[in-house]
């Protein structure tokens, strides 16, 4: 695909971060967000100020809150927080065709498999859906139009719905260097979702902090030995649950390790977190009705969950982190996270599953009517 024309769902730091890039990378995207009100400076003047890693002004293309934009573009790339992605499949289902790739950028756990489910019950079909196991930027965005970003990750894997797109997906993403790496299939992708052992654990052991209005920094003084031992636990449960679909994901070591390229000799997680210069600075959220629960918990840990359950492998750590999560926010994660009663899949085997990973959804014909599970509000 010479020069696409390129969307950016998005105009938090995750947004912000894959726009300046790509508009560095000389392919300036359409930046559009659903809420005016966070996208207006933009619109009135389409550049954003940048820090960190790249300094300065940044044009882009231009920025709009008109979703139906992306009916001119070729690639929309969603940088939004995961329990966006059901609403905005609906949203953007009128405005999308058979032409179109759409790349999550993260799609966390079973994000591409949702995406494309809800596309297809309104009756829309695109080339792929594909989606990264991670966003590649640390990046934090504390004023409109303003990104600071402090890093970049050395690998990130992208996998498509069907697998056969993920080549041409890598080429879309090309300009933005060789950080991207295939995947065999969207589950691979959802299974290395780190910011699910990251982020619900941490949130919870330090809610005394946070409530109390205590600022420290999340990774480097929030993720202490016990902390870290939580991690870990975690962490093996999803290992297990890859092996169970035949994925060799990487430990959370390993993956610090990899992704920003930190000495081998650093062995516990938490002296690479202490080490990781991009988690300098970055602070604890201030309330506990944040995404690190609120998105973490619904599209990470839920569905890696289920995932384990389809395959027979027990996560009683995943578990109590979701029941704990669930008391303390007052949400029902499990009933408003990711499952493929909400997909059309439910009841599905693990067999099957797989063969639809690999081959992409049914026809509408062959799939059930997906469960009406509201999302639950905040109490």
């Amino acid at each position: 695909m010479d020069r696409p024309r390129i969307a950016v769902i998005g105009a938090g730091a995750g947004g912000l971060a894959t726009a300046v890039h790509l508009s560095l990378a000389g392919l300036p995207p359409l930046l559009v967000n659903r809420s005016p009100d966070r996208i207006l400076p933009l619109m009135e003047r389409p550049v954003v100020a940048v820090e960190g890693v790249w300094q300065g002004e940044v044009p882009l293309a231009a920025a709009t809150a008109d979703l139906s934009v992306v009916a001119s573009v070729d690639v929309v790339i969603v940088a939004t927080p995961a329990t966006a992605h059901r609403e905005l499949a609906t949203s953007l289902a009128p405005y999308l065709s058979a032409r179109h790739l759409v790349v999550l950028h993260p799609g966390r756990t079973l994000g591409a498999l949702e995406f494309a489910a809800v596309l297809q019950q309104a009756g829309t079909q695109v080339r792929a859906v594909a989606e990264t196991d991670t966003l590649l930027y640390t990046a934090r965005s504390y004023a409109l139009g303003r990104v600071r970003v402090s890093g970049l990750k050395r690998r990130v894997r992208v996998a498509a719905l069907p697998p056969w797109q993920t080549a041409e997906v890598l080429a879309v993403l090309r300009p933005l260097g060789p950080r991207f790496v295939p995947a065999p299939h969207v589950l691979a992708t959802g299974i290395h979702n780190i910011g699910a052992m990251f982020h619900p654990a941490p949130m919870l052991l330090n809610a005394g902090r946070i409530q109390a209005g205590e600022r420290f920094e999340y990774y480097r003084e929030g993720i202490t030995p016990a902390v870290a031992t939580l991690v870990r636990g975690l962490d093996r449960e999803r290992l297990a649950v890859g092996r169970a679909w035949g994925v060799r994901a990487e430990p959370v070591e390993t993956w610090m390790r990899r992704h920003y390229g930190l000495p081998r000799e650093l062995e516990t997680l938490e002296a690479l977190v202490a080490a990781n210069s991009a988690y300098a600075g970055v602070m604890a959220p201030e309330t506990l009705e944040h995404r690190y629960l609120l998105e973490d918990v619904p599209t990470g840990l839920v569905p890696l969950a289920r995932l384990g359950r389809l395959a027979g492998v027990e996560t009683p750590l995943m578990e109590a982190v979701i029941d704990m999560a669930s008391h303390l926010v007052g949400v029902d994660f499990r009933r408003s996270g990711r499952s493929l009663e909400r997909m059309g899949l439910g009841g599905v085997s693990a067999r099957r599953l797989m063969e639809i990973v690999m081959t992409g959804l049914p026809a509408p014909s062959e799939m059930g009517e997906p469960a009406d599970l509201a999302l639950e509000a905040l109490s």
